[in-house]
């Protein structure tokens, strides 16, 4: 009698799937060709590298212009671009690339990696997944182009490639200087065009073909553009946008006499600044102003917006914007005693308000016991410890330059929680899809409690 075979479940796959690319993108960090000097980079350094890639954080405790060479380069772009894509949709493209036939479980766990509601079209979906990307990120390479390469010589070649890879995978790392892109805040071009790929990358896949199919539509029928857009699309579009004017806003009036970040700056360029921090804490981690320097309030309303961050089935980490939205309507519908959460004139699902509620609960005790343990081993204010846990819980990637101090054991807890916060949520969801065999042979019975 044949022993059955073990097989993973979707969520162990992908955790396991992430942690075997760590763990050899840390042994490849670890070797003496990875580094600038020619000396291994200690391992808990190419490790924390690691995860930081792949989990597209962008949080560093070594320096990515000056500690790696080009081959350490290359190793954590390719981490940077597994993490973004996610290990499904990578080993999917490969199997594609070599003509292999996809079965049904293969879709069913592509279906599953982007938490898709349908099994129809799959293979399509990840063709336009890989193109869609290498054509985004293409355009933003040429576009980085004009500005690095008279800059830098050819080397403006490899640095525009990188940078925009990181950018649309919202992982934040850049191999321009130190002080990430400091010296571009007031370069409207690289400004509009990270922001750009930071937006794209995080609005996510299904919104794009969306409104590709909208705007394909319209050109045979009168029909009105927001009218024909999903009730996915509908929320990712509104709260991103909104998300994006509120912290612009905030920013602007809180930083506005700050000498230490915009006060010195002209009228255009308080603008750009303010709108450029708004869209990178929604998860990409690049900075154009130096976050220790920001106020208190700023670093307040810094931390929300990293905690929601983009949208899903994108590349974008956090919450999810999507699930804030449901979390705010079903209050609404709750203070307004109703029964039903309606959106845009739509029924929300029950199983929907549960995700939401389960995946934010996950996400707040991540960052909630990271934030415990790292003020444990450091001496650190508060709020740069906030920022770090946030950061790394919601993969954002910004630091108020805690990350380089750290200890082993800051290191440890930190690149824990940008592995949980990456794959954690995400795992959760899938995880909620599965349904219960006993679902409605035995129920308990309801009893009322206080709420409130």
């Amino acid at each position: 009698m044949k022993k059955p075979r073990f097989k993973l479940s979707t969520s162990q796959f992908i955790l396991l799937g992430f942690l075997l690319v760590i763990l050899l993108g840390s042994v490849l960090l670890s070797l003496p060709i990875s580094s600038a000097n020619g000396k291994s980079v200690p391992y808990i350094d190419a490790l924390f590298t690691a995860t930081t890639a792949t989990c597209v954080t962008g949080l560093v405790t070594v320096t990515t212009v000056s500690t790696w060479s080009v081959f350490g380069q290359i190793v954590i772009l390719l981490l940077i671009q597994i993490g973004g894509l996610g290990v499904v949709t990578v080993l999917s493209g490969f199997m594609i690339l070599l003509q292999r036939k996809i079965g049904l479980a293969d879709r069913m766990l592509i279906q599953d990696s982007f938490n898709l509601n349908s099994l129809a079209g799959m293979v399509s979906f990840v063709k336009k997944v890989l193109f869609g990307t290498a054509v985004v990120e293409g355009c933003g390479a040429l576009l980085f182009m004009t500005v690095f390469i008279p800059q830098f010589g050819l080397k403006g070649i490899w640095i525009s490639v990188f940078n925009s890879i990181s950018a649309f995978c919202n992982a934040g790392i850049d191999i321009i200087a130190e002080d990430s892109l400091c010296s571009y805040a007031t370069n409207p071009l690289i400004n509009i065009v990270t922001s750009s790929l930071i937006v794209l990358g995080g609005l996510g896949y299904i919104v794009w073909w969306d409104i590709i199919k909208v705007i394909n539509i319209r050109k045979r029928k009168k029909i009105g553009f927001w009218n024909a857009l999903t009730l996915h699309s509908k929320i990712a579009i509104f709260a991103t946008v909104s998300l994006i004017i509120f912290g612009a806003v905030c920013f602007f009036f809180l930083e506005y006499n700050n000498p230490k970040t915009i006060k010195d700056l002209s009228f255009f360029d308080k603008i750009q600044v303010s709108l450029f921090q708004s869209i990178t804490t929604r998860t990409a981690g690049f900075a154009t102003i130096p976050q220790q320097n920001l106020t208190n309030a700023s670093a307040i309303v810094s931390l929300l917006l990293m905690f929601i961050g983009g949208s899903p089935v994108g590349t974008a980490g956090g919450v999810k914007t999507v699930t804030i939205i449901v979390l705010v309507s079903t209050a609404v519908s709750i203070i307004k005693n109703k029964n039903d959460v309606n959106i845009f004139g739509r029924k929300l699902s029950e199983t929907a308000v549960r995700k939401a509620i389960a995946v934010t609960i996950i996400s707040f005790l991540t960052m909630f016991t990271s934030t415990v343990l790292l003020a444990t081993v450091t001496n650190a204010n508060t709020i740069d410890i906030l920022y770090e846990t946030v950061s790394a819980t919601a993969t954002v990637g910004l630091t108020r330059n805690l990350t380089p101090t750290l200890n082993l054991w800051g290191k440890l807890i930190i690149i824990l929680t940008m592995y949980f916060g990456r794959v954690g949520p995400i795992s959760i969801a899938f995880a909620l899809k599965g349904r219960n065999k006993n679902e409605n042979i035995i129920k308990n019975p309801t009893e009322e409690i206080s709420v409130g």
